[in-house]
Formats: structure tokens, sequence, C-alpha cells
């Protein structure tokens, strides 16, 4: 999409700090981060939010799961992280392109907010 802020960075069109990319996702780190690790992942293929993953692109968000663990790992995370997506404006998404926000770095608490 022409005006997605993240098509944009996956596309180098904006700066970003990377820290992993294959030919199906992209993961950066965050600009305002929230634990020590704060990576945002990302499909390269655009999908708004989870309530648009269809059988046809179903496989965008299975690539970036597959690609959680190395991240992870690359991150030094061998104790844990939390993966957040947050889906449409009361869920808290700033960006309408799906995207999971992978936290650690330090102990999280159980509580979700």
């Amino acid at each position: 999409m022409a005006d997605c802020l993240f098509c944009k960075i996956i596309a180098g069109e904006i700066p970003c700090s990377k820290v992993y990319e294959d030919e199906k996702v992209f993961a950066f780190r965050d600009i305002n981060p929230q634990a020590p690790v704060h990576v945002l992942i990302v499909p390269r293929k655009h999908i708004a939010c989870a309530d648009d993953i269809k059988s046809c692109n179903s496989g965008s968000v299975k690539a970036v799961f597959e690609a959680v663990p190395k991240i992870a790992a690359e991150e030094g995370l061998s104790n844990g992280y939390r993966i957040i997506n947050n889906c449409g404006e009361d869920g808290g998404q700033t960006v309408k392109h799906i995207h999971f926000h992978l936290l650690g770095g330090k102990k999280m608490g159980e509580q979700m907010v």
C-alpha cells in the first residue's frame, strides 16, 4: 500500500534499525521500546490486521511465527519473551499493517495491561 508506514519501511523508503529479514518477513526495532528488547515483526505482504487474515495470505503470518524463535535467539531472549498483536482502534493498533511486538530482556509480569 502506497501510504502504509510499514510498507515504506520494508521498501527502504524510511530508515529503521533492521534486525531480521527474509523473503516473507521483515523485523526492526520499535522507536518507542516498552522493554529492553522490543522488535516489530511484520510480513512483507500487506495485511491490514488480524481480521484480514484469510487462506490466501495466512502463509505470511505463518512465516512471521516461524521467524520469531530465530529473532528471539539473535536477541538473546533465552529465558522467554512476549509476543503481542493489536487489532483495530480499540485494540490499540496505530499502523494498519499487521505486526507483532516481540518484547523481552526482562521478567514480564503475568498481567497483560
